[in-house]
């Protein structure tokens, strides 16, 4: 495995139905309503679109991504990557007692000039960046279906 190869495994334990976590997760244009580290999405087409992120580190990370699959009756969802990380996304929706477990795996290359200079040395703070970021996510999605559900 190259030192700029990322592999990330992520699991959100949400109190909400699967079907309005799928609607969520699917509608990547919402993303800045509830996710507070994606900062832009800009709809390219139908199945594309390009977010900016940033977390805690002082670098922006501009991703594209292209739906490959959506299939709400099997909770499954894959979108391919490309831009500043290159590689896929998959996430899969599921029931579970009291709300839905949603399962998340990234496969990514980084391929930012400043992220591939820097993994060598950096990676342990690049991993401690992307958990931030995610654990950051979990939190306003559950809050945001917490307060949509309060409508």
């Amino acid at each position: 495995m190259r030192v700029n190869d990322y592999h990330f495994r992520d699991t959100w334990l949400l109190s909400a139905p699967v079907r309005t976590v799928f609607d969520a997760v699917t509608d990547v244009a919402g993303y800045p309503l509830w996710w507070p580290d994606v900062r832009e999405v800009t709809r390219l087409d139908d199945d594309t679109a390009q977010l900016v992120c940033r977390a805690a580190l002082p670098y922006v990370l501009v991703i594209r991504m292209r739906r490959a699959e959506q299939d709400p009756d099997r909770g499954r969802l894959r979108v391919h990557l490309t831009g500043d990380l290159e590689g896929s996304l998959a996430a899969v929706v599921l029931g579970r007692p009291g709300g839905t477990r949603l399962e998340i795996t990234q496969r990514v290359l980084a391929t930012k000039p400043l992220l591939r200079t820097l993994s060598p040395l950096a990676r342990p703070v690049f991993r401690a960046n992307h958990a931030l970021m995610m654990r950051r996510g979990r939190r306003g999605l559950q809050h945001h279906l917490s307060a949509a559900g309060a409508r």
